[in-house]
């Protein structure tokens, strides 16, 4: 069940729409789908047995028994895509939060990895709204 409830989650991850979050720690995919199978596995087995995966027919199916999906499942999935839909954002907009920084601090540095390191290493000269958005995106 662990394999079969892990491709479960990831369809689930993959297929609902995602809600924006406050600043914070974010969680990897990897880390998602981990809490997802433990927090809906169960429910995802028992209301949804049979389905076929992809096309979003799992998250159509608890959304459709959201009566019957326990209360861990409900929070986890909440939580889980506020965090991921976070840390998609901060990997969008990290250039254009972080360029005064990447100008000021690691000007003449070429290749996008390079500023990032550039950027990760100087974090103590780079603003805290720079230093966020890389730590959102999951490179600190």
């Amino acid at each position: 069940m662990l394999k079969g409830g892990f491709r479960l989650v990831a369809i689930v991850l993959a297929s609902t729409a995602c809600i924006a979050t406050a600043s914070g720690q974010t969680m990897s995919y990897a880390d998602a789908v981990t809490k997802l199978a433990a927090d809906c596995g169960a429910d995802i087995q028992k209301l949804c047995k049979g389905l076929n995966l992809g096309g979003g027919r799992i998250a159509d199916c608890l959304q459709q028994n959201a009566a019957k999906v326990s209360p861990a499942c409900k929070a986890s999935v909440g939580d889980v895509f506020r965090s991921v839909d976070q840390r998609e954002h901060a990997q969008t907009v990290y250039k254009e939060v972080c360029q005064r920084d990447m100008s000021k601090s690691c000007n003449g540095i070429k290749g996008d990895g390079f500023v990032l390191a550039c950027l990760v290493k100087k974090e103590s000269r780079v603003s805290k709204e720079c230093n966020q958005v890389i730590t959102d995106a999951g490179w600190r």
